[in-house]
């Protein structure tokens, strides 16, 4: 298996991204997709920091709109005098009904749709949230379409990560959604002649 992801001579990477998710926000541990936008906690912010240390030099940093994600995104850009550009399409997946609750609440007060969900993400998102297949889509193009002359950093969310390292894989969307993302978690992914390849995932 590892041959066929191996790098060859004849096939250089062509553009190289690090995927880095958002750290910590305030408010701790609960469902945020677009519809709730916490800002980052004062240890999200070293989080984001203290991973980007010694990680490499970027040519640009693409960022989410949403602020847990694009204000660092800024401060970061800014310190390095780098260009920054916001890409509505890698928003985090919408949750739906389930936007701005914890978890355990959801477990205590649905258990059936919570173990559902995560049993079968597919068919058990919850009530009002964005398609899988939408979500996969639109950030897959977005990803599709970047294009630079050296690394570029994309400062986005946890289904954004999933999303990059399914299509390096060719992972199925019910896959893609089992695979954990720490905050503040810098995975990288190349694009050659023979498309995405995962490199690293989340500092392993």
């Amino acid at each position: 298996m590892g041959e066929l992801n191996a790098p060859r001579p004849d096939t250089p990477a062509t553009l190289e991204i690090g995927l880095l998710r958002h750290g910590e926000p305030v408010g701790g541990r609960r469902y945020r997709g677009h519809g709730v936008d916490d800002p980052l906690s004062e240890q999200g912010w070293r989080q984001m920091w203290a991973v980007l240390e010694g990680a490499g030099d970027w040519s640009a940093v693409v960022s989410s709109p949403l602020r847990r994600a694009r204000e660092f995104a800024e401060a970061y850009a800014g310190r390095h005098n780098l260009p920054l550009r916001v890409e509505p399409r890698l928003c985090e997946i919408g949750m739906g009904d389930w936007e701005g609750r914890r978890p355990a609440e959801v477990a205590l007060s649905d258990p059936a749709a919570y173990t559902g969900y995560y049993a079968d993400p597919i068919r058990g998102m919850p009530a009002g949230a964005e398609p899988l297949e939408r979500f996969y889509a639109r950030v897959a193009a977005a990803l599709d379409e970047l294009s630079g002359e050296g690394p570029i950093l994309v400062v986005a969310h946890a289904g954004v990560v999933r999303v990059a390292v399914a299509r390096a894989l060719e992972g199925s969307l019910a896959a893609m959604m089992r695979v954990k993302v720490p905050y503040a978690g810098l995975s990288r992914i190349t694009r050659d002649a023979r498309g995405w390849c995962l490199r690293s995932h989340a500092g392993t």
